[in-house]
């Protein structure tokens, strides 16, 4: 049945509420307004950051909602005034929109456009009578959603969506806080605490950028073979050592690396992130979030005598240009995504999806949909 101008009924995995599992449910979905693109979602990774707002440790959560935000789809229809977008096309939805008119998006040293994540600042979503907010602008936890057009990246009709979708969130995070926010050079040292996602994202960035020597450091031993696997020269870990990691790796270095990268989400990290770097030149870049009220220290001194802290969103990519560009360099297989997934379950098993993110020492999931893949 043509769908396009009509409520779609679908399934999707709502959190009713902060703290309690996510619940698999018929939605409506109603059809795109002005400047909107719906979409049939393929697959969609799990991320720390849905757990953290489903946990109700974001103070901004609100609930119910649809939440994910890492996924690729199947335009299936657009609404009045989109012309980039058409029915058939494969897409990644974009936490960061990029409107290009905002002063933000025309000036080159930032990618956080200001422009709200949906034109009108309503949702699409409603169950049961409710409705059902929606997350970062994505909701990819269902098999179907509404996203603004600034807010997705038309792709590759040849890429496979189930890898793809990883794209959305922390590959593109960690791999940018190297190439584009820390801009790495040649030759360099880096130091990447948090060998997860993130962490493996951030070395891969560093190797591409051409450092000489990438130190891993996690306190588990398990993610050591893949760090470096991913390109890490050296493995640190602080259980391992009577002082404090900043002055293992200062010691290591002939006084502290070039650039670290802090992927964890901890400010005691954030801070040993920062004093480990070198005196004069030395760059820390803050990838991880914090818990909510959390926050950062260190002597005044360390930043005196010339080091710098810098944080990152989305790897400081200008979302809507950059992810297809992304794409092609997997497509030529110039950056890994295929080897960051650990777990690939049905839509139904999402909430399995989440205990293996917490249970297992390097894990990505991903969840693909019942659905057929057009031509």
């Amino acid at each position: 049945m043509e769908t396009a101008g009509r409520v779609i009924r679908c399934r999707a995995a709502v959190a009713w509420k902060a703290g309690e599992p996510l619940v698999m449910e018929e939605v409506e979905l109603a059809p795109p307004k002005g400047g909107e693109v719906r979409l049939k979602v393929v697959a969609t990774g799990i991320c720390h950051t849905d757990s953290y707002t489903l946990s109700g440790s974001d103070p901004e959560g609100v609930f119910p909602v649809v939440l994910g935000h890492e996924g690729a789809g199947i335009v299936e229809s657009v609404g009045e005034g989109v012309t980039k977008f058409q029915p058939g096309d494969k897409v990644i939805p974009l936490y960061i929109p990029q409107c290009g008119e905002c002063k933000f998006c025309k000036n080159p040293k930032t990618n956080l456009c200001q422009i709200c994540l949906m034109p009108d600042g309503t949702t699409r979503f409603s169950c049961k009578g409710k409705s059902l907010f929606q997350f970062m602008g994505c909701s990819t936890f269902s098999e179907y959603t509404v996203v603004a057009e600034i807010s997705l990246a038309k792709v590759d009709h040849r890429a496979p969506l189930d890898k793809v979708c990883l794209l959305g969130c922390g590959i593109t995070t960690g791999y940018g806080a190297a190439v584009n926010t820390a801009k790495v050079e040649a030759g360099s040292t880096c130091a990447v605490f948090g060998l997860g996602a993130l962490g493996l994202a951030a070395i891969m960035g560093c190797k591409a950028a051409g450092a000489a020597r990438i130190i891993g450091v996690d306190l588990n031993p398990d993610k050591f073979q893949t760090a470096r696997e991913f390109g890490a020269t050296d493995v640190v870990n602080p259980k391992d050592h009577s002082k404090p990691i900043q002055e293992v790796l200062v010691e290591m270095t002939d006084g502290g690396v070039d650039y670290s990268f802090e992927c964890v989400g901890n400010v005691a990290i954030m801070r040993a992130a920062l004093e480990a770097c070198h005196k004069g030149w030395g760059t820390s870049i803050i990838i991880g979030v914090a818990a909510a009220g959390q926050e950062i220290s260190t002597r005044p001194f360390q930043l005196v005598t010339g080091r710098t802290w810098k944080g990152t969103a989305f790897g400081g990519y200008k979302s809507v240009e950059s992810v297809p560009k992304l794409v092609e360099e997997y497509m030529n297989k110039k950056l890994k995504v295929d080897e960051f997934v650990t777990h690939t379950l049905p839509f139904e098993n999402i909430t399995d999806g989440f205990d293996l993110m917490h249970s297992i020492a390097r894990c990505l999931v991903n969840i693909k949909y019942n659905c057929k893949i057009e031509k």
